[in-house]
């Protein structure tokens, strides 16, 4: 009988450690289950959310309360290669990578150039579109070319790669949040100049009735490409899988005349896993 108690502790002891096992175990299965079932690491599992801008066209904007654009029906159209819905949200290009990366967002789309400095802030997917710089003026402006804008007022949308040539040509630009402040200031004549994506500067100047006109384009340098936060590799692989796809099976193409009828696309430019750093400004007609 003065031994019962001793097996009572073992018996009790090993009870203990079976059931601690047992949790284990059990929240093992249940991190193993959580990440099969969102397996990109997704704000919301099956379901892509998307920063992007309301005002960009033809590339990112808002048309009777749906996000539309190349961009945005390109995302879709790969989103659905790996299983994914798409929900776009609007917000401000200034803060769309910062998002990104402080997981507000599963990812960017808004025609982002891949430069070295936001690397540090976020990671890229394959390039799937190149692009060019626009110069847009005031009509009957003599502002004929980027190499006369020294001691103008150049606008430029604050955050872009239009933003980091501004400043690398010490400019002194004046900074908007978004793309119509930029319209709006060279509307007013507040603005002698607008250093703009040239799809969207174009498309801006169609749209003026006659009050703007695009001066000059250049070829942008680097590829632009979706972003996502930094260290998602599946979500970033998946989104790459995807963008193959539909290059292959023709969207990216179709997507391309839809939204940029007559643009020539440089010889050396490859979309996807043959991205190419930055197209030739020889290459480009």
């Amino acid at each position: 009988m003065r031994f019962l108690p001793a097996l009572s502790r073992v018996a009790a002891l090993g009870a203990a450690a079976v059931l601690a096992a047992t949790t284990l175990t059990a929240c093992g299965d249940d991190a193993t289950t959580s990440k099969a079932a969102n397996p990109y690491g997704l704000l919301q599992p099956g379901v892509l959310r998307a920063g992007t801008l309301t005002d960009a066209p033809p590339n990112v904007y808002l048309k009777d309360g749906k996000f539309t654009g190349f961009d945005n029906d390109l995302l879709t159209a790969v989103a659905a290669k790996v299983g994914l819905k798409v929900e776009f949200v609007g917000t401000d290009f200034s803060a769309l990578l910062s998002q990104v990366n402080n997981h507000k967002f599963d990812v960017g789309s808004s025609s982002i150039t891949i430069t070295e400095a936001r690397k540090k802030t976020v990671d890229f997917g394959n390039g799937y579109d190149f692009g060019y710089f626009g110069l847009d003026v005031p009509a009957g402006s003599p502002i004929t070319g980027f190499d006369q804008l020294a001691g103008k007022r150049v606008v430029v949308v604050q955050g872009t790669v239009q933003d980091d040539y501004a400043t690398g040509k010490d400019l002194n630009p004046v900074r908007v949040p978004d793309y119509n402040g930029a319209i709006n200031q060279l509307k007013a004549g507040t603005a002698d100049a607008w250093i703009a994506p040239a799809e969207i500067g174009e498309k801006s100047a169609a749209d003026s009735t006659g009050k703007i006109t695009v001066a000059a384009k250049q070829l942008s340098p680097a590829p632009t490409a979706y972003a996502v936060a930094k260290g998602n590799d599946p979500l970033r692989e998946a989104l790459n899988k995807g963008l193959d796809e539909v290059i292959a099976d023709g969207t990216w193409t179709k997507l391309q005349a839809q939204y940029y009828p007559g643009r020539p696309i440089p010889a050396d430019f490859k979309p996807g896993s043959g991205t190419v750093p930055a197209p030739s400004a020889s290459a480009a007609s």
